[in-house]
C-alpha cells in the first residue's frame, strides 16, 4: 500500500501550505482538505471512497468541489465513511442546500452522486485487501484517528487531537506497527491554546509520546503556517531520541 501527502499544514499559504489530505493507493483519500487540489482531473475521478477524521473545515474543505467535479463522470456515488457525528455535521451545515447541493439525493434519491457510511468504534473497514479501522482520539469536536492496515504493516493518522489515553492504548495494542503520523498544532507557548482547542504542542506530545510502546517511523503533521519551524525546532528538543520527521506534501510512505 502507498499513501502519498498531497496536504498536511495547518493553514495555506503558498504552495507548499496544503490542508490535510492524504491518498492511499489511487482510489481512497483520507481527509479531503486543500490538498485534494493538487490531483489532476483523471485522478480526482479515480477516487472510489473518502474516510473523514472529523469535520473541521481544514480537512473536508474540497469534498464539495470534488463531487460536484466528478459527478458526471462517474458511474456509481462517491461514498463518504465517517463516524455518525461527522455524516450529520456534513449533512446539516454543508449538503444542506444551502452552502453546497445535497449530492446524497442529486441528482435522485435511487442514484446519487455522493453517500455516506457510517463508521462504528472497533469495526473494521475493508476496501479490497485494505483494512482501515477508526481509533479513539479526544479533539474539541467528535473525531477519530485511522489504522490502515496492508495485512504487512500498520500506519496509524491521528487526525487532529490533544492528550487521549485510548488512542495510546489502541496504538500499542497494534503488533504490526511501521508508521504513526500525529500532529502537532502549536509550539509550546501556545500551550494554552492548544489544551483549549485540544491539539498538540510538543511538550504535551513528548508527554503522550511517552506512553508508547511499539517501535515505529514517527512523522509531524498539522504545523501552523510561520510558527512550523520553531515547533519543529521544540519537538527535536524533546523528541529527538525518537527520530521524528516533518510530513511534507509529495511524500509517499510505503507499507
Amino acid at each position: 500500500m502507498e499513501l502519498r501527502v498531497l496536504g498536511c499544514s495547518g493553514g495555506i499559504g503558498g504552495a507548499a501550505q496544503r490542508t490535510t489530505a492524504l491518498l492511499l493507493d489511487r482510489d481512497i483519500l483520507i481527509d479531503a482538505g486543500s490538498g485534494v487540489g493538487e490531483l489532476s482531473m483523471e485522478a480526482l475521478c479515480r477516487i472510489d471512497h473518502v474516510c473523514l477524521t472529523h469535520a473541521h473545515l481544514d480537512h473536508i474543505a474540497f469534498l464539495p468541489l470534488l463531487v460536484d467535479t466528478v459527478a458526471g463522470m462517474r458511474q456509481t456515488p462517491l461514498t463518504v465513511h465517517a463516524p455518525a457525528a461527522v455524516i450529520e455535521a456534513l449533512q446539516r451545515h454543508v449538503f444542506n442546500g444551502t452552502i453546497w447541493p445535497d449530492f446524497s439525493r442529486l441528482p435522485t434519491t435511487d442514484a446519487p452522486f455522493m453517500c455516506y457510511h457510517e463508521l462504528s468504534p472497533g469495526r473494521v473497514l475493508r476496501l479490497g485487501d485494505r483494512s482501515i479501522l477508526p481509533l479513539p482520539v479526544d479533539h474539541s469536536v467528535p473525531a477519530v484517528a485511522y489504522r490502515i492496515d496492508s495485512g504487512q504493516a500498520s500506519l496509524v493518522f491521528s487526525g487532529d487531537t490533544g492528550p487521549c489515553d485510548a488512542f495510546w492504548q489502541a496504538v500499542n495494542a497494534i503488533d504490526n506497527l511501521r508508521i504513526l503520523i500525529i500532529e502537532c498544532a502549536f509550539p509550546d507557548r501556545e500551550r494554552d491554546l492548544a489544551v483549549l482547542s485540544k491539539h498538540f504542542c510538543p511538550s504535551m506530545l513528548a508527554d503522550g509520546l511517552a506512553k508508547l510502546e511499539r517501535a515505529c517511523d514517527l512523522y509531524i503533521t498539522h504545523l501552523k503556517p510561520g510558527q512550523a519551524e520553531a515547533t519543529l525546532a521544540e519537538v527535536e528538543s524533546c523528541l529527538g531520541h525518537l527520530a521524528p520527521r516533518r510530513l511534507s506534501n509529495g511524500l509517499v510512505l510505503t507499507f
